[in-house]
């Protein structure tokens, strides 16, 4: 059976929406020993580790250990849930084509942090989220899946943040089943989904049942 393995640095709530979806996930691993998610995953009996980021005299040396253990699981798929690190070309050359991401905005706007606030400061009428394949290039790679929102005359970051992780929860999972089902094909810059699906509610691409 195909698996994924899963990194997070605090709470994990893409990855609490993964496990919840039934996603076959060997491992959850972080570089804080502190994170909350990784509590979550123990109580749903996924095997959990701990590769503190802190304790290495670069990061190189961070990432050559991280994918060590990666390896161990030979996981099919490696998912960035709120993995607060930046990763070395190596690492995503070792991964490459079976490393993903979700990012708070409709890549490639707004590429970084504070995604919310510079979108509310720029007067942007949609946002919402993008899952993508990781390249060496921060925040870019080709594009999974997106999710959109309107962005409302009252709202606030906060408020705006807490409705983009909502959508966050509903296509994260989705695009890692895609994955493990074979159903994207890769082809240069672009992905290709095998689905029809489509949603009334929120505009996505492509569409996912809601």
């Amino acid at each position: 059976m195909k698996s994924v393995v899963i990194l997070i640095s605090g709470r994990g709530s893409n990855m609490q929406a993964i496990l919840e979806a039934g996603l076959p996930v060997a491992a959850v691993i972080s570089n804080n020993p502190a994170a909350e998610g990784l509590m979550f995953a123990q109580t749903r009996g996924i095997p959990t580790q701990v590769i503190d980021h802190r304790t290495f005299p670069d990061r190189k040396a961070f990432d050559a250990a991280l994918a060590e253990t990666i390896d161990t699981y030979q996981p099919d798929l490696v998912v960035l849930a709120g993995f607060m690190r930046i990763l070395s070309e190596a690492f995503v050359d070792h991964y490459q084509g079976r490393l993903v991401n979700i990012h708070p905005s409709l890549l490639p706007a707004f590429p970084g942090l504070d995604t919310h606030t510079r979108a509310l400061q720029e007067g942007v009428k949609i946002h919402g989220c993008t899952v993508h394949f990781v390249t060496s290039q921060l925040d870019h790679g080709p594009i999974i899946a997106q999710a959109a929102i309107p962005v409302l005359t009252d709202d606030t970051p906060t408020m705006l943040a807490t409705r983009v992780l909502a959508q966050e929860h509903r296509i994260y999972p989705q695009a890692v089943r895609w994955f493990l089902q074979g159903q994207l094909t890769l082809v240069e810059n672009r992905v290709e989904i095998k689905t029809t699906s489509d949603s009334q509610e929120v505009l996505y691409s492509p569409g996912i049942e809601p």
